[in-house]
């Protein structure tokens, strides 16, 4: 009973308005920690090793936070136009966040002048790239343990 309760005002709070903000690791490192160890780490079993590197400082991030203030998505634009680390918390999916996130990260991708963008797909994700023009490329492989694909944002669609 408490976690239909839970899981009910969870669903409620998703509903509620969010934005998405352009930010630097440095500016907001503990939120964009936050959303990734519980999705990436803590639900996918991502090992903690792989999941930070030194490209966060170097890459441009995209965090979206809820209307309540707290973090609820993120995602990354590293310097040689390459998406991830896209994560959106749970009671927040399906509720247009990884949409937003993403284009957010193509603005700054066209705004830098990227000829094309590229990334790794989680397999169940594919759907939701190609809506954005993401075209699968190569084969399926795998990536800390769960499938992937690269998929890459053709030139005249940046």
């Amino acid at each position: 009973m408490l976690a239909a309760a839970y899981n009910a005002a969870m669903s409620k709070s998703a509903s509620n308005a969010f934005s998405v903000q352009r930010v630097s690791w440095h500016q907001r490192r503990d939120d964009l920690v936050y959303v990734r160890r519980r999705v990436f780490i803590d639900e996918q079993g991502v090992p903690e090793e792989l999941e930070w590197d030194a490209e966060d400082e170097n890459a441009d991030h995209a965090l979206a936070i809820s209307s309540d203030g707290n973090p609820i998505g993120t995602g990354r634009l590293k310097p040689d136009c390459y998406v991830g680390r896209m994560a959106v918390l749970e009671p927040w999916r399906g509720h247009g966040v990884g949409g937003s996130i993403l284009e957010k990260l193509l603005a700054i991708a066209r705004e830098r002048g990227c000829t094309a963008v590229r990334l790794h797909a989680q397999t169940h994700a594919l759907g939701f790239y190609a809506r954005f023009g993401f075209v699968p490329e190569g084969e399926e492989f795998e990536e800390a343990g769960i499938p992937h694909w690269l998929m890459e944002l053709r030139p005249s669609s940046v």
